[in-house]
């Protein structure tokens, strides 16, 4: 089978909520020699943001949306094992902290978005769902990332993002790390707003923002 056909099954596995399809295809796609980035990012992605139109649109309704992330969640741990990291990327990452804001019990975005900057070699600091402001800004301050990731699911959230950006002003760190926001409800307005770097429409153009700035980062 063709490298393109596995990416195809990959892509529609997530639309069907396929598990057991996703795992196979992922299994068999890895042994065929298919890179695990590109089965990820041009098989499973693209799944996960058809799912995603479909949520915006009503098609699919939030349980939807939430096992796709698990049938995606499933295909990347079968795929994670055939991802080698050269040994210059395991000497000195790029790092990155991620967390759904305070109130907030919804990951899915931030967890795509975490293995996403994984395969692109950062390494990553999950701080998970419900993040205190407080422990956000410890975490910024312990880890000295170079991108912080704010995720929000619900409108009633979205004002802890500017509560995280204002606490790190207030610590002195703000100008320090890269914001970058994102969640269905999220603008670019918003954004704009709250004092973000950047919003992120989804969690491809996010992570390709994050390696822009540090791509910028080492060419200063």
């Amino acid at each position: 089978m063709a490298g393109e056909n596995y990416l195809a099954i990959l892509k529609q596995g997530i639309i069907n909520l396929d598990f057991e399809g996703v795992k196979k295809t992922a299994k068999e796609a890895m042994e065929a020699g298919v890179a695990p980035t590109t089965a990820i990012t041009k098989g499973m992605v693209p799944g996960m943001a058809v799912v995603g139109e479909k949520f915006e649109s009503g098609e699919y309704f939030l349980s939807e949306l939430v096992v796709a992330g698990e049938v995606m969640k499933e295909g990347i741990e079968v795929i994670n094992p055939y991802i080698k990291e050269d040994e210059a990327s395991k000497t000195q990452k790029v790092k990155a902290v991620l967390a759904t804001v305070e109130g907030d019990n919804h990951d899915l975005g931030k967890n795509i978005v975490r293995t996403l900057l994984g395969v692109q070699g950062f390494e990553v600091i999950d701080l998970g769902m419900d993040v205190t402001s407080n422990v956000i800004v410890d975490a910024v301050k312990e880890h000295k990332p170079a991108v912080l990731g704010l995720s929000a699911l619900l409108t009633m959230t979205m004002p802890k993002m500017g509560e995280v950006i204002e606490a790190l002003k207030a610590a002195g760190i703000r100008d320090k790390v890269k914001v970058i926001v994102g969640g269905t409800p999220v603008t670019d307005e918003f954004a704009e707003i709250i004092g973000a770097d950047h919003h992120a429409s989804n969690a491809m153009e996010g992570v390709q923002k994050c390696t822009e700035w540090t791509k910028a980062e080492e060419r200063s």
